[in-house]
């Protein structure tokens, strides 16, 4: 079981204040779909905080599902219960401050600002521009191989 922490005031809009958290969950589920994203889960809602469990395929789908329900405009906290079938080793993770972009991520995390791609591939579908990134999002920063 892991968590993780998201930047509550940042992330994309998918449901309303007044909406039940049922409505939340389905929203983020219908994400998750949208993205498509691999894996099987189950996602609750409870305030600010996303349940997801099941099973992923890879080590970088859960990763990516995590990020899904984490990178939502409400969401501070994502406790995840996923099994993996094909284990690899663990992404780390960045925070987007003002003023970041994805050179200057790549160079902080790999000493090499021209390596920002490898971030870029890393987070498809989520990313579709290299340029598009912003303050309070949560980045994959996949080990370089």
């Amino acid at each position: 079981m892991g968590f993780f922490d998201f930047v509550k005031d940042a992330g994309k809009s998918l449901w309303g204040s007044d909406e039940p958290e049922t409505d939340a969950a389905a929203a983020i589920e219908k994400e998750v779909a949208a993205l498509g994203l691999d894996g099987d889960v189950k996602v609750e809602v409870s305030g600010d905080t996303v349940k997801i469990a099941g099973a992923a395929p890879t080590q970088e789908a859960r990763e990516k599902l995590i990020l899904a329900a984490g990178n939502v405009l409400g969401v501070a906290k994502v406790e995840e219960e996923i099994a993996v079938a094909d284990s690899a080793p663990e992404a780390g993770f960045h925070t987007v401050e003002k003023g970041d972009t994805l050179w200057a991520v790549a160079k902080k995390a790999y000493g090499d600002g021209s390596k920002y791609t490898a971030i870029f591939e890393a987070n498809k579908p989520m990313l579709s521009d290299p340029d598009k990134i912003y303050p309070g999002q949560v980045l994959r920063i996949p080990p370089l191989g």
